[in-house]
């Protein structure tokens, strides 16, 4: 029998960034929700060790040794190793990749603490959660948002998680226009730029869908403008989901180059799904559901 774990895509539904500090990160503020679609890895307690890539997207995990090298999850079961002496290294794992590379859903860091989460509830249920937290700061200012996969407020460089409970379910609708948007490159130009401050809005006044998604849009995405410089095609998918008609608010998420509309409710998102998949059949287009 296999054992699963999902990587649920990360959605930053807003995204305020303040300039470079002198230890040469962004401060930030954002709340993050988690998506109903992402990837999947399974560990097959009879099979041979190692990682297995498979999926629509998982060429780009399987460049030579220097990508499976770069593999968060290989990074992230090495650092569990280090930190416990679990050995994970005579797991046999697959990773399917269904969530597009440098997207701006936190892909990676999601297989991260899926990989981590699976490992531990494998090998050593009793472990303190404390443990795996410390693992996954050490992969990046996403690990222990990816790992807990709930809705958060982020702040400091993403690593300073307050949960949001309140945050209710969000239909959405998650388009991909087939380009990457490296974060690196993204935060260049937005340091070219010069704009954003990573200050924390006020809560909404309550927490309903309509009252939610109303104050969403007072609020922005600061690397937008930067990776549309880098990547015009995202304005184009930006525009399309506009277009389509039914969306209360649409905005890139993290750095890109994923976009997201949200609806009314999952009618909506499903029926703005088909089509914009219709439309534009070469993109990346899911139905989801956030929280």
């Amino acid at each position: 029998m296999q054992w699963v774990e999902a990587a649920p895509a990360k959605i930053n539904l807003f995204l305020h960034v303040g300039p470079v500090a002198a230890d040469g990160y962004h401060p930030l503020c954002s709340l993050v929700a988690f998506a109903d679609v992402g990837d999947m890895l399974a560990l097959d307690p009879d099979g041979p060790p190692g990682l297995s890539v498979v999926g629509p997207f998982g060429e780009a995990l399987t460049g030579g040794p220097a990508a499976q090298a770069d593999n968060l999850v290989l990074r992230a079961l090495a650092a569990l190793d280090e930190a416990t002496g679990l050995e994970t290294s005579a797991l046999s794992l697959t990773l399917d990749k269904r969530l597009p590379v440098a997207a701006g859903l936190g892909g990676g860091s999601a297989d991260a603490g899926a990989a981590l989460r699976l490992a531990a509830r494998y090998l050593a249920p009793d472990l303190d959660d404390a443990v795996l937290v410390e693992v996954a700061r050490a992969l990046g200012a996403d690990g222990p948002m990816c790992l807990a996969s709930t809705p958060a407020w982020a702040e400091g460089r993403g690593e300073v998680l307050t949960p949001e409970p309140r945050l209710p379910t969000l239909h959405a609708v998650l388009v991909n226009p087939g380009v990457p948007s490296p974060t690196g490159a993204v935060y260049g130009a937005y340091d070219r730029l010069g704009v954003g401050q990573a200050e924390r809005p006020a809560d909404p006044t309550d927490w309903e869908v309509g009252t939610v998604i109303d104050w969403l849009a007072d609020q922005r995405n600061d690397l937008e403008a930067p990776a549309l410089l880098n990547t015009p095609v995202i304005g184009t998918a930006l525009e399309a989901v506009r277009a389509e008609g039914q969306a209360w608010l649409v905005r890139m998420s993290g750095s890109g180059a994923t976009v997201f509309g949200l609806y009314e409710d999952a009618v909506a998102a499903a029926q703005a799904a088909e089509a914009l998949g219709g439309a534009h059949p070469d993109w990346w287009v899911r139905p989801a559901r956030l929280g």
